[in-house]
């Protein structure tokens, strides 16, 4: 699968754009703050319906506007499909697959497959339990529409039941509803920890290798799924935490409350890591999503790298570039010397400056 083409609509610091992509190597360079992260927002965004850096619909829309449009062609199997999306600021994005509208966004997964790689994510190991779990979370919902169904479902069950924790301080009759809540939320929360539970032990078995490549069988690595609830017990655990819950007003228990361990030659270097251990670890991460998609649905994803080749020592970055020799992938980067020093075919060059795209032909 690749992708073909994206148009852009008063998206960000976009009036117009649109760009034909290669389906090898496609390199965006310039200053900072031109626009090139933009282009991979609007890409990830327009695949599945979120925004890697978490920002609102409102917020994406280029200033003075009240909309903005994306457009992409992707071709997977030899079939071309058109995804437009609409965003508004009062209103929920509009979504339509080949010209017909969608009701869910659970319609568009399938059809393109997208790992994002950015500076932030070097720091997932380091970071608080919320960047893994939103990791497990952003992987699982592309892979498996039922988990993305269940996760909406997990959070929206899990709101209610904190904003009725708030509400019982006040009216302790409501007390006895907790029950119809708790069931559900186990319901939905033992699906999420099954699934995350398999995911990590498929992308284990993928990882391992990929880390003793890039350190020279110097280190081995194992994730370890860190469940605050096993799936068996939860509805058990939650009404035991009954009383504790209605005390701090929030629920202590659940999928929203897991982690993931990263273990260095037995070492948990979330804590004891060094940078150097960390910031590998994070890219054997990155690198087993892209063979963990190809395992799972027999075809590559796109790839988005934006401007992790700066962040990394020569030795990842040569892992890095050779890694995606059959990926399509979407660079952003200051400069050319780095590519141009490793002799790396990049098959389509945009420089970007000032929200205005240049194609810089083959090279």
């Amino acid at each position: 699968m690749y992708i073909e083409s994206i148009e852009l609509k008063n998206y960000r610091n976009y009036e117009s754009l649109s760009l034909e992509l290669d389906k090898g190597t496609n390199i965006f360079y310039g200053d900072n703050a031109q626009g090139k992260t933009n282009i991979l927002e609007a890409a990830y965004l327009c695949g599945t319906t979120k925004s890697h850096r978490g920002s609102r619909d409102r917020e994406m829309i280029r200033f003075g506007q009240d909309e903005a449009h994306i457009r992409m062609f992707v071709k997977k199997d030899g079939i071309s499909r058109k995804i437009d999306m609409h965003l508004k600021k009062t209103k929920a994005k509009g979504i339509a697959i080949d010209g017909i509208p969608i009701r869910k966004a659970s319609e568009l997964f399938g059809i393109l497959n997208i790992v994002f790689f950015s500076p932030e994510d070097l720091n997932i190991i380091k970071s608080g339990p919320g960047e893994r779990r939103r990791f497990m979370d952003l992987e699982l919902c592309q892979l498996n529409k039922l988990y993305l169904s269940n996760l909406s479902s997990y959070n929206r069950i899990l709101n209610q039941r904190n904003k009725l924790l708030k509400d019982i301080a006040f009216q302790p009759g409501l007390k006895d509803t907790l029950e119809v809540w708790d069931e559900q939320l186990a319901h939905y929360g033992a699906f999420l920890i099954e699934s995350r539970k398999a995911f990590v032990e498929e992308l284990n078995d993928i990882m391992e290798g990929i880390h003793r490549s890039i350190t020279g069988d110097r280190e081995q690595i194992k994730l370890v799924y860190e469940p605050s609830v096993q799936s068996s017990v939860f509805l058990e655990e939650l009404t035991n935490a009954r009383e504790r819950d209605i005390r701090f007003k929030m629920t202590s228990l659940g999928p929203h409350r897991d982690d993931l361990c990263v273990k260095v030659n037995e070492i948990d270097i979330r804590k004891y890591g060094s940078q150097g251990q960390q910031r590998t670890a994070a890219l054997s991460l990155k690198l087993s999503e892209i063979y963990m998609v190809k395992k799972i649905i027999k075809d590559m994803p796109v790839l988005l790298l934006d401007d992790v080749l700066s962040e990394l020592d020569s030795n990842r970055q040569n892992y890095l570039l050779n890694s995606i020799r059959q990926v399509q992938t979407m660079i952003t980067c200051t400069g050319l010397d780095d590519f141009i020093d490793r002799q790396f075919h990049m098959n389509k060059v945009f420089k970007v400056v000032e929200g205005k795209v240049k194609t810089g032909g083959n090279v």
